[in-house]
């Protein structure tokens, strides 16, 4: 290929990408219209008057699905979210399908030129995750993640104090995320209406994890299954040590052990435990400690402990108490939260970054960071064995 034939080529893959105004409609494109995928569509509906955004696309490897979806947005339906990107129908991408393809669809969209928001975790491995950070550098995409907590104003809050000094040097952070479950743990309704060949396209779901024939538990259920999932750190602790990481300006833990075990629920076939707790050190401090039972939601205190005082953070905010030996120079902080855990806030973010540049409020690096902490975690425990990590090849190895 010749200077002026790859030129060509280069300007043909950027032309997918509309440049927005600060007035034009940001297409979106849905894909995965389940549970959490029909909870982004209905919001991006909320928001098409007051920021103009427009539902355009839909997909889902189950047709039942994306014709339930596209009946209530008027959008293109697909099964297949290559077709949707080749299309040039969106110029943004909410990816809400299981764990194990949003690297896979994060890539594909980016070298679309198409803007993502990609649920947690943003990625199911390490490498994944770094893969997605080089290739958002190398494109430019708006890539938002979808721990909406970050619309939270707390933790950026809690940072600047943080690094003000009002708690002193951190040496402890601890957060949780537990259930209670009767009988089994996140079970979903299997369709009997699911038909591999027919209406659904089961290959396509699997992608790149390990081939097997059809099993209608792992697709509705696929959040049981190691292949497709980790359980507990994946689908909530993300959420925790994503919070902890805003507040601390944390990165790459040093260390990481993680404990439990299927202990309630031993007949289960889920292959993730229903008790996962870890702790990671993080270079100089502090040991975070994150705790969470499917069998168990008594809640623990979300807090970050410094020597001079401790941060607590709560429904409405958070507040600074200090230790009884610095009364004299700590002083008690309360902070009273804009912004919230909400989905709305957190797509309208997206959008201005899209059009404007806002900052992300959750963006890729972040994600990242999530990635790594909770996968070091999943490491230890399926290995059972202590992890760390390796600063020079920037990997999680067994220690």
């Amino acid at each position: 290929m010749n200077r002026r034939e790859f030129a060509g080529a280069a300007l043909a893959a950027q032309s997918w990408s509309r440049v927005l105004g600060a007035n034009d409609r940001v297409r979106v494109g849905v894909i995965g219209c389940g549970v959490q995928g029909s909870a982004h569509v209905e919001t991006l509906i909320g928001l098409k008057d007051s920021d103009n955004v427009e539902v355009a696309a839909v997909c889902d490897v189950f047709d039942k699905r994306a014709a339930r979806a596209a009946a209530k947005t008027g959008a293109k339906p697909y099964r297949d979210y290559r077709r949707l990107l080749e299309s040039h129908d969106v110029d943004a991408v909410v990816i809400a399908v299981p764990d194990h393809r949003h690297a896979s669809l994060t890539l594909a969209a980016a070298d679309a030129r198409t803007h993502v928001y990609c649920e947690k975790p943003m990625t199911h491995t390490i490498e994944e995750a770094q893969a997605v950070v080089a290739k958002v550098r190398e494109t430019g995409i708006r890539m938002q993640v979808g721990v909406q907590a970050m619309s939270d104003d707390s933790y950026e809050t809690a940072y600047r104090l943080v690094e003000q000094g009002a708690l002193g040097k951190v040496v402890i952070a601890q957060i949780d995320y537990s259930r209670n479950y009767r009988g089994d743990f996140w079970l979903k309704a299997v369709d009997a209406d699911a038909r591999p060949g027919e209406n659904l396209d089961w290959d396509l779901f699997l992608g790149p994890a390990p081939k097997r024939p059809f099993d209608p538990e792992r697709y509705f259920q696929w959040i049981r299954y190691w292949d497709y999932s980790c359980g507990i750190p994946s689908g909530l602790l993300v959420h925790r040590i994503t919070r902890l990481v805003k507040s601390l300006a944390l990165t790459y833990p040093e260390n990481a052990s993680a404990h439990g075990g299927k202990f309630e629920f031993a007949q289960s076939r889920a292959e993730i435990p229903d008790t996962f707790n870890m702790m990671l050190d993080y270079p100089g401090g502090p040991t975070v400690l994150l705790i969470s039972s499917l069998a168990n939601d008594t809640p623990v205190a979300h807090t970050l402990r410094g020597h001079k005082a401790t941060l607590e953070f709560t429904s409405t905010g958070f507040v600074i108490r200090p230790q009884a030996a610095f009364r004299a120079e700590a002083r008690e902080v309360t902070h009273q939260k804009t912004g919230g855990e909400d989905m709305s806030l957190h797509h309208r973010n997206w959008i201005r970054a899209i059009r404007v540049g806002e900052p992300l409020k959750c963006d890729a690096t972040l994600g990242l960071y999530g990635v790594v902490a909770c996968q070091m975690g999943v490491l230890s425990f399926r290995r059972r064995k202590y992890m760390r990590w390796d600063v020079e090849h920037a990997r999680a190895v067994e220690s």
